[in-house]
């Protein structure tokens, strides 16, 4: 098993990429173990951006391998709002429960046929002396609905209606999740990539 550290301090993401990565032989260190690794400011225009600078910077202060991630909604109603504000949508200390309000508030009036929406995920490997050694996008597309539905996942999930499933991300359960969200579908093309950069460095 090969260690490597997950630039977030969002647990239930965290959560997400060790699920992912374990299979694969590699153990997800995240970040907030290290209590000396200072907040990256998030002020790149892109995901693919602000994934970068988490890495980069992450890797130069530990010295160690890297993956920085970015994701987060775009509403086709809203001209891609939230975009790189979803965690921070509804103001700087925005709780998830309060960024949804915000989200409904703005989709008020809004029919559901006009309602969609995509996640994306930009994941980025940082070797550790800072050089990005690979960088992947995923998305996953589906309806913002008016209503919460499941106790799962996190941020905008329960409102995330994938209609194919007639469920929410929310209600899916982690093994179809890890299969065909924006970040399982990042991954999927990010995988091959790290064990090759890893191993090539081992």
């Amino acid at each position: 098993m090969v260690e490597i550290v997950l630039a977030s301090r969002n647990r239930k993401k965290a959560q997400e990429v060790t699920e992912i990565l374990a299979p694969h032989g590699f153990v997800v260190v995240p970040v907030t173990i290290f209590p000396d690794v200072p907040e990256v400011v998030e002020d790149g225009s892109t995901f693919a951006e602000n994934a970068a600078k988490k890495a980069t910077q992450t890797a130069q202060h530990l010295n160690r391998w890297v993956i920085g991630e970015d994701s987060g909604l775009q509403v086709d109603a809203l001209q891609g709002a939230p975009g790189i504000y979803s965690a921070r949508y509804a103001g700087e200390d925005a709780t998830d429960e309060r960024n949804n309000q915000k989200l409904l508030q703005e989709l008020d009036g809004v029919p559901m046929e006009k309602r969609g929406a995509g996640y994306l995920c930009s994941i980025a490997l940082s070797a550790p002396d800072g050089t990005i050694r690979a960088a992947c996008e995923g998305t996953c597309r589906g309806v913002i609905q008016p209503v919460a539905a499941g106790g799962g996942g996190f941020g905008y999930d329960p409102y995330f209606l994938i209609p194919e499933f007639h469920r929410t991300f929310a209600e899916l359960g982690s093994t179809v999740k890890h299969r065909i969200s924006h970040r399982a579908r990042a991954m999927a093309s990010f995988i091959p990539l790290l064990k090759n950069a890893v191993l090539q460095d081992s």
